[in-house]
């Protein structure tokens, strides 16, 4: 398996300036870098460098959760408020908030600074937090949420949720690369984050102290996701003997919860508690900051782990040319293709679809267009500040009420669905609910 060639002839072909990947195949862990963490330095990216792994984060933080209920501090189907009366939403569960069917707005990213009351400042804030849908009444991405459950767990374990994750994760795991603040992560041959067609390096590296339990700051060498893919396809036991989670928490983290709406998106078709669940035999978590990307999968029955990260470009064109190869030959499984559109698109009657939708941080307009429908992207003022604008975009039929945009952007081509609610679109999904106004 030689992975470091192909790792550097994906991230030449992508404009990656620095990727690093680790893989555990038959009993053995393999792994590879290529490029600089940062263009501006040229520091070499090596197998120890970490990178910012977004919401893979998310995973850590649900095992935080089971741990929780394992030692009977909270269950599962209990409202939050019993535990937190300081939250808005106190009447959702635990569950709800694990698989990402709590109804609030996910997409809230308050800076409420650096101290160890940043997360109850949070609290705070939500108060202010629009609502979706009703808790439970279908799946939509919740950044918050995750927030809100690390709220939990530093309320419960008298402490901070770092000293939560170093204390009962990194610490048992035996995890050497690691960092949860800036001043950890400069001890390390840390990863800068790359945007924009020239690769221009991100002007700010530390992220919101706030939306750390939802992926705002973890760094990880791609090794540690693998030990940690290996502890979890072990049923909870660290390949150092460590028991971490019992076999029921696992277990309960791996079976399907939810449904996510559509087909071909960016997310699984099926949600765990914290996980992501692939039809064709893994289980992992995807997860990005600016400019950095992390892809993690574990194939369990074949005692299979895969974690890389890149700092800019494709990210999606390393999975493509990299992680998918790889997967496919160690472990003897398909791993479907990201959808294409059409070459002939099935025309479609574009009135249940076509009208506004309206969320708390974003809208969008639809009208039937020829074969297809119109979709046009209403930023909200936190996606304007982030550079985005209004933008109309054609999409096609692809399967049920899935949609697909003509033209790829960042290396693939969006999907979008509609819930219908008696024969009428009720909402745009893609990953998020945005409900008809």
């Amino acid at each position: 398996m030689d992975l470091r060639d192909r790792l550097a002839e994906a991230a030449r072909e992508h404009g990656v300036p620095g990727a690093a990947v680790a893989v555990w195949h038959d009993g053995e862990l393999h792994e590879a870098a290529t490029g600089v963490v940062n263009t501006a330095t040229g520091v070499e990216t090596t197998k120890d460098s970490v990178f910012q792994v977004g919401s893979t984060t998310k995973v850590w933080t649900a095992a935080l959760v089971m741990q929780l209920v394992e030692d009977g501090l909270v269950e599962l189907d209990q409202p939050v408020g019993e535990h937190l009366p300081d939250f808005a939403f106190g009447g959702v569960t635990v569950r709800q908030l694990l698989m990402h069917t709590a109804g609030f707005d996910g997409d809230v990213f308050e800076d409420t600074g650096r101290g160890d009351d940043c997360l109850d400042t949070f609290l705070e804030h939500l108060r202010t937090a629009g609502h979706v849908h009703e808790p439970g009444e279908l799946f939509s991405y919740c950044n918050a949420g995750y927030c809100v459950l690390g709220a939990l767990v530093a309320r419960l374990r008298g402490g901070t949720w770092e000293q939560a994750m170093r204390e009962r994760l990194l610490t048992p795991l035996g995890a050497t690369h690691a960092a949860l603040f800036g001043e950890e992560a400069v001890l390390f041959r840390a990863s800068a984050g790359h945007v924009g067609p020239d690769a221009a390096v991100y002007p700010r590296w530390q992220m919101p102290r706030s939306n750390a339990p939802a992926g705002s700051t973890m760094c990880l060498a791609p090794r540690e996701l693998v030990v940690f893919g290996r502890a979890l396809a072990a049923g909870g036991l660290a390949p150092n003997g460590t028991r971490l989670l019992s076999e029921a928490s696992v277990a309960a983290m791996l079976t399907p919860q939810i449904h996510v709406p559509g087909v071909g998106g960016a997310l699984a078709d099926r949600w765990g508690l914290g996980v992501e669940l692939f039809g064709w035999g893994a289980f992992g978590h995807d997860g990005g900051t600016p400019g950095q990307s992390t892809f993690w999968r574990v194939v369990p029955e074949s005692g299979f782990v895969i974690a890389m990260s890149g700092n800019g470009g494709s990210f999606f064109g390393l999975m493509d040319d990299v992680a998918r190869p790889v997967i496919e030959e160690a472990t003897g499984l398909t791993m479907p293709a990201r959808p294409l559109p059409p070459q002939a698109p099935k025309p479609v009657d574009g009135a249940p679809y076509a009208g506004r939708y309206t969320g708390p941080q974003l809208g969008y307009e639809v009208a039937a267009a020829g074969d297809g429908l119109d979709v046009t992207l209403i930023p909200g003022p936190l996606m304007e500040s982030m550079g985005s604008t209004r933008t109309t975009t054609r999409y096609v039929h692809l399967h049920g009420e899935s949609f697909i945009a003509v033209e790829a952007e960042g290396g693939r081509h969006d999907v979008v669905t509609f819930v219908m609610r008696d024969g009428t679109a009720a909402y745009l999904h893609n990953g998020r609910a945005v409900a008809r106004a």
